[in-house]
């Protein structure tokens, strides 16, 4: 008899502070994402900000993990690095904002406590320019990057059997992943002000 193997579960998730300029790249990358596709129930699409070791749950529960997030790779601003599997806990998170901030890395050791850690890692990485300005959004270099990092997602999700469809019709306001004013364009058109 075959056997059913249920779909691997994805988490696409975009980290970062959006008040920091550049730090704000995951979760815009992510918002991008979830504008331009439409993906099966199996993969869930989620802004984790800041939100740090209330991450873990989100980790235990999925096969498989795409990040995207502000890296310090020492590269040119806006250049783009991918990583995979072992090596994508080296490299998460541009720096602590206080003490009190937990970094990706700790997520990761904690899931790997547990004894559940995504089995596939992948890091879309985009090395800032601007961490430094409050209120500011990303500075040109990093925010031109948000298209290209995307279809690096959609290709892995694919290389992964996913299936990505574009989407037809545009989301509708209460389907955003951000809204009350902090999605990427009004928050942009704001801080331009």
């Amino acid at each position: 008899m075959p056997t059913c193997s249920k779909p691997r579960r994805v988490l696409l998730l975009g980290i970062g502070n959006i008040l920091w300029a550049d730090e704000g790249f995951g979760v815009r990358a992510v918002e991008e994402f979830h504008h331009r596709y439409v993906v099966p129930d199996e993969v869930t699409i989620l802004d984790g900000g800041t939100q740090g070791l209330h991450l873990v749950n989100y980790l235990q529960e999925s096969d498989r993990l795409i990040v995207f997030d502000a890296i310090d790779y020492g590269l040119e601003p806006g250049q783009l690095k991918l990583v995979r599997d072992e090596e994508v806990p080296r490299f998460t998170g541009v720096r602590k904002m206080s003490l009190h901030h937990t970094g990706f890395q700790e997520v990761i050791s904690a899931c790997d406590l547990l004894g559940h850690c995504p089995k596939d890692l992948v890091l879309i990485g985009c090395q800032p320019l601007d961490l430094d300005d409050w209120g500011g959004p990303l500075t040109p270099a990093v925010r031109n990057q948000i298209g290209p990092a995307v279809e690096l997602a959609r290709l892995i999700l694919v290389e992964w059997g996913v299936q990505v469809t574009p989407r037809i019709t545009p989301l509708r306001e209460s389907e955003w992943l951000l809204a009350n004013g902090i999605d990427h364009q009004r928050y942009e058109m704001r801080a331009r002000t």
